[in-house]
């Protein structure tokens, strides 16, 4: 490929698109560790307090519940649902959450959004976890799905998740209606 293309080898892979890549005998870890503090610092984040739980379970989601957002926050809201779609790439466990989320941006209200800023406590907790991929697993491969029935208030539709393990490798992961 470099007789017909200048390529220049910058060595090992370390940081791509927003990635880490850290690697060693053990395998390799891929997280966006800088990436979370960037999303927990736009929205003001860095000094609240973190929780242990990814969504209060007390509450129940649908398009009618809190107050509209004025434009300003509901832009706020489509950006940071945003980021946190691209932070699933290595975050399998908000997967579910922020695809619940996504749900309502196009009429965004208060508890949408208090439900947002709980997901960022809830990665201020861990911001620098991602995904291990084992050198050392056996290679088998594993998947595992889920639905519920129709829980969506709104639609009456269900939620379909899967994911697939390559050994102990977390290798792929969807939450969709």
């Amino acid at each position: 490929m470099d007789e017909v293309f200048r390529i220049k080898n910058l060595g090992d892979l370390k940081f791509f698109l927003g990635f880490k890549v850290a690697r060693s005998k053990q395998g390799i870890n891929i997280c966006q560790r800088k990436y979370v503090l960037d999303i927990l610092h736009d929205a003001g984040m860095l000094g609240s307090k973190p929780v242990s739980t990814l969504i209060d379970y007390d509450v129940r989601l649908y398009q009618q519940s809190g107050t509209p957002l004025d434009d300003t926050k509901a832009s706020s809201y489509h950006r940071l649902i945003g980021h946190l779609i691209y932070l699933t790439n290595t975050r399998p466990d908000i997967t579910y959450a922020i695809q619940h989320l996504s749900q309502f941006v196009a009429h965004p209200s208060s508890a949408h959004q208090q439900a947002a800023y709980r997901i960022l406590r809830y990665l201020k907790v861990t911001p620098g976890s991602g995904l291990f991929l084992s050198t050392s697993s056996i290679f088998q491969l594993k998947a595992f799905s889920d639905f519920d029935w129709a829980r969506c208030i709104d639609t009456k539709r269900s939620i379909t998740s899967y994911s697939v393990y390559l050994g102990s490798s977390f290798i792929s992961w969807k939450s969709k209606k």
